[in-house]
């Protein structure tokens, strides 16, 4: 079986079928992160200028879709010459040499685009570990995957918010999402990572993050503090029952009051009643206060990712 490695398509209906089969990967490989063929999509047509942002599959000469990459630069952090490539393949079409030829051609774009530093996500698995091994990487931090079943657990009850709070749909903020906006750069700034990130644009943020095709302006809740928002959780859907928590977070003022709680429940209770059926989050293996949050909550673990980090020579 010959593999080769491509970017993909972007016009007529071999694009769609590249988008559809880029996204069947990704949900093969990690099925807590929602995909579908509009936001693969989505992803590319919005991505910053900045960001180097490439999308890349291996294909089989049958033309089979048995791997991708994203690939791009860390546009967003303060620290030039970093990098990231997240190369999934397909469990069942592991041993052809796809995992490598993804790697290999997008640390060559990332060296040519000045990058220094890639870092990668690799699944917490044997074969995965040895994989990243064998290529250089070193291993950083983890990060776990988590499941809730919404068609079937018991979430605990909505509770009443204090006095000077109001819980509100996100979609107040259809129109001016700049108090949001305002709120996740403040928490982003706030969340565990290797490389830190500072969200400066809110024209970008508005088209890559508020109007993704997999948030649901609707499902997503806002905790207010005087009217002012204090804590939200972001709601992202996949159309076919399963949702994700894309960020959940509270403001430095007001932190310890329960508000980010409050709003992730409030959240879930509206995608339930929406008929979501699964729920899913992830969370930096070192957060313990969102992990204890989200034990609360019936969460469980399902999966686990750790970050690793190459020098390029």
């Amino acid at each position: 079986m010959t593999v080769i490695v491509r970017a993909l398509r972007t016009d007529g209906p071999s694009a769609a079928a590249d988008d559809a089969g880029f996204a069947a990967v990704r949900r093969a490989c990690v099925p807590a992160m929602l995909a579908t063929s509009a936001s693969v999509a989505f992803d590319r047509a919005h991505a910053h200028p900045d960001s180097g942002y490439r999308q890349l599959i291996a294909e089989t000469d049958g033309g089979e879709i048995i791997g991708t990459a994203q690939v791009g630069l860390a546009h967003d952090s303060p620290e030039p010459g970093q990098g990231f490539a997240n190369v999934y393949v397909r469990p069942e079409r592991l041993g052809r040499g796809a995992g490598t030829l993804l790697l290999r051609t997008a640390e060559e774009y990332l060296a040519d685009a000045g990058v220094r530093t890639v870092y990668t996500w690799v699944l917490d698995t044997p074969a995965d570990l040895a994989f990243a091994a064998r290529h250089g990487y070193a291993a950083r931090r983890s990060a776990h995957f988590l499941r809730l079943d919404l068609a079937h657990g018991a979430l605990p009850p909505r509770q009443a918010p204090p006095a000077g709070v109001e819980l509100v749909s996100g979609a107040v903020y259809a129109d001016d999402a700049r108090p949001l906006f305002a709120l996740d750069a403040e928490t982003v700034a706030d969340e565990p990572s290797d490389v830190a990130a500072e969200f400066t644009d809110y024209g970008h943020w508005l088209a890559e993050t508020w109007r993704h095709p997999l948030v649901s302006q609707e499902l997503t809740t806002v905790a207010l503090v005087d009217g002012t928002p204090a804590a939200f959780s972001l709601a992202r859907t996949d159309g076919a029952g399963r949702y994700a928590s894309g960020m959940t977070g509270t403001a430095r003022a007001h932190r310890g009051r329960g508000l980010a709680k409050l709003a992730k429940n409030d959240s879930l209770h509206r995608a339930r009643a929406a008929g979501c059926t699964d729920a899913f989050t992830g969370n930096d293996a070192g957060n313990g206060p969102m992990l204890a949050i989200n034990k609360w909550f019936g969460y469980e673990i399902c999966g686990t990712e750790v970050r690793h980090a190459r020098t390029l020579d």
